[in-house]
């Protein structure tokens, strides 16, 4: 299981994640900052967990590009 949190409030709109995990994240056309698709808001922490294996390298290398990191990965 794979569980990434994004921070949305705190993002920056640097695309970083966009460009490293199109899969999990988009660009918001309506405020520049980033979404993290298929995920649930919880007090501003948004959440996606997925069995889905495949997206953890690229979660993990948009979590380390990240200027304020606001993405955490975690493989449990």
């Amino acid at each position: 299981m794979v569980v990434v949190t994004l921070q949305r409030k705190k993002c920056i709109g640097c695309n970083y994640c966009v460009e490293l995990a199109p899969e999990q994240f988009q660009m918001s056309k309506k405020d520049g900052k980033s979404v993290l698709l298929r995920s649930v808001d919880k007090k501003g922490f948004f959440t996606l967990k997925s069995p889905d294996a495949s997206m953890y390298q690229p979660c993990v290398e948009a979590q380390k590009a990240c200027p304020v990191k606001i993405i955490t990965t975690k493989l449990l």
